[in-house]
């Protein structure tokens, strides 16, 4: 009992603690701004712990007037994206790439899934995207949770845990669903390391 009280207190003092924030200069996120030709769709990415099945984080990659990712107190920084308080602009198919490969190791793979919506909604999506952030650390499921739960009431609620806010998205219709398995060093840093942007 006692050790469940401190987990208690351990995670309302986390989610006091203000998130730092990132904010990309107007001419940086204009010049990234990238939107890509397929349908307006919403892409969540969970990425879960190959020995336990627990989830890790949570983000949400957005297909509307242009193609972000909204990625609550992720690791993923790359001098070449600009980033809003999480939000992160110019995913073009390379970024969009990296982006799930950094995240996959051998310790990790990525569930990702699917969902074509219409323009309307991805906007929204996107609105109450750039509105989240910044988010503090443990919060990824919860700030993506909630944007879903507006977008989808009675759906989706709002979680801590990926694995729900994953489990739950995935009941929708029309979702559909894939994960992706690398096997690299857990040292994932050294996948931006080595990663050039392509010439634009």
């Amino acid at each position: 009992m006692r050790g469940w009280m401190l987990a208690i207190a351990a995670v309302s003092m986390m989610a006091g603690c203000a998130a730092e924030s990132v904010w990309a200069p107007d001419e940086a996120v204009s010049r990234a701004a990238y939107r890509h030709d397929g349908p307006p769709r919403l892409t969540l990415f969970t990425m879960l712990n190959n020995h336990s099945d627990a989830g890790a984080h949570t983000s949400l990659m957005i297909n509307g007037s242009q193609r972000v990712i909204f990625d609550p107190a992720g690791s993923f920084k790359h001098e070449t994206i600009p980033e809003r308080n999480d939000l992160l602009y110019g995913i073009t198919p390379p970024v969009a790439d990296v982006y799930t490969r950094y995240h996959a190791r051998k310790t990790y793979r990525v569930r990702i899934q699917r969902l074509d919506v219409s323009p309307e909604l991805a906007e929204r999506a996107i609105a109450l995207s750039k509105a989240a952030g910044p988010v503090p650390s443990a919060q990824c499921s919860l700030s993506t949770s909630q944007i879903l739960a507006e977008l989808f009431p009675g759906q989706v609620g709002r979680s801590w845990l990926p694995r729900r806010t994953s489990d739950e998205f995935g009941a929708i219709p029309g979702v559909t669903t894939e994960e992706l398995y690398e096997y690299d060093d857990d040292d994932n840093s050294k996948v931006l390391r080595a990663w050039t942007p392509p010439k634009t």
